[in-house]
């Protein structure tokens, strides 16, 4: 079973930690090979979340978010080494309010269907940012 989206009961307890500041959302996705969409278009994974990437844009730059680190997976160091991911990045939002209004608006809504033709596995980590340095621990 893949995860492609949060429930209800997630979205509720996001909102509720509506805490000042920035939030990290760390995105780690797995494309199909073919996109999956509803209305039989053909595309592949990879095209249809860059078509999800394009239309989203707009309103994810209005509401003031940024990929602030972005990578390609080489290996499984520690963890199931059947866990590929296509796509990492982490995406930062000025407040959670603002990924909140983002899930609401309505062009951001048009593009999800590219996003969820596309995904055939993903994690999102809601994370607080720290400071950085010191060591692993601190």
């Amino acid at each position: 079973m893949g995860y492609t989206s949060f429930d209800k009961e997630d979205f509720e307890a996001f909102k509720a930690n509506d805490r000042p500041g920035p939030v990290h959302m760390l995105n780690l996705v797995k494309l199909h090979p073919q996109a999956a969409y509803e209305d039989g278009r053909a595309a592949s994974g990879a095209e249809a979340y860059a078509a999800y990437g394009r239309e989203s844009a707009p309103v994810f730059e209005r509401l003031g978010g940024r990929i602030i680190w972005r990578g390609s997976m080489e290996q499984m160091v520690i963890g199931p080494r059947e866990e590929a991911w296509d796509l990492c990045f982490i995406a930062e939002y000025p407040s959670p309010q603002a990924f909140v209004e983002m899930l609401k608006d309505p062009d951001y809504r048009k593009a999800m269907v590219h996003r969820q033709a596309a995904v055939a596995d993903s994690r999102l980590v809601r994370m607080a940012p720290l400071e950085t340095g010191g060591n692993f621990g601190e």
